[in-house]
């Protein structure tokens, strides 16, 4: 008699494997096991291959696309370069937000801790990009002159306590600014308003970077410079006795840092 291939393979399969131990209902359900793995796998290559077949389809379709958006004008390479390009502007735009905002709490921080001299009847104001303490000349000095008066030393004393006693503002650098009217001074000691403006600031800068121990304001002289303007920055006319008399005086000016540097009047509330 004479049997078919595969059922001679199968008659060999299934003798090979009662010599092996294997019952016929284990050897079936192993065939059957690699007949659904071979299954599974035929499944898995006609997917695979659909994928293939739908993903070219789709690069074809996106250049089509493309080439009918180029005859109409319309470059998608350019557009994702540009929707980049405001991405990137974006993320930049919401960094300078965040700088600013803490640039923000910082200045609103030092204002606070400078507000409380307005108890020793001094100004603390932004003018001109700059934020200062404003000392009243003739509070500080008699008139021509730039030896400092009793009253003017104990409000010079307080103010380095502000500063002294508050780390960040120990830090800060200032400059003494030195300013008068506008009536001519010829002649003496100072030549003229520039020679007093310039005295007066530097008597103001000697004594708070002067040690405690002398009776000074203990301030450290690296983080301190004067300048004199004269006439030249008034805070009112001179065409009156209460105008001269505010252009008369000293600032100590809160030098910026280099972060510090846009318009610090846009902070202000």
């Amino acid at each position: 008699m004479i049997f078919p291939a595969r059922s001679s393979l199968s008659l060999v399969l299934c003798l090979t494997a009662i010599g092996c131990g294997y019952s016929q209902e284990e050897w079936d359900q192993k065939v059957r096991e690699n007949e659904g793995l071979r299954s599974q796998l035929a499944a898995q290559r006609k997917a695979h291959d659909k994928c293939e077949a739908d993903y070219a389809t789709a690069l074809h379709e996106v250049s089509d696309l493309k080439q009918k958006l180029r005859e109409r004008g319309v470059n998608l390479d350019n557009l994702t370069q540009s929707l980049e390009q405001e991405r990137r502007a974006l993320e930049e735009y919401k960094r300078r937000a965040e700088q600013l905002e803490q640039i923000r709490k910082r200045f609103e921080t030092l204002r606070e801790k400078l507000q409380q001299l307005t108890n020793l009847g001094l100004k603390v104001e932004v003018r001109d990009n700059r934020m200062l303490i404003q000392l009243p000349g003739d509070v500080l000095f008699d008139s021509g002159s730039d030896k400092l008066k009793p009253r003017g030393k104990e409000i010079l004393i307080a103010v380095a306590a502000v500063v002294r006693g508050d780390a960040d503002l120990s830090r800060r650098e200032f400059q003494v600014a030195g300013h008068t009217d506008s009536k001519p001074l010829k002649g003496g000691p100072f030549q003229d308003n520039w020679g007093l403006s310039a005295m007066r600031s530097r008597s103001v800068l000697a004594f708070l970077t002067q040690p405690e121990a002398e009776g000074g304001g203990g301030l450290d002289p690296k983080n301190w410079s004067a300048a004199g303007y004269g006439e030249t920055d008034p805070v009112s006319n001179n065409d009156s006795d209460e105008g001269r008399e505010k252009n008369r005086r000293v600032e100590l000016v809160v030098m910026p840092n280099v972060e510090e540097m846009l318009n610090l009047n846009s902070l202000v509330k």
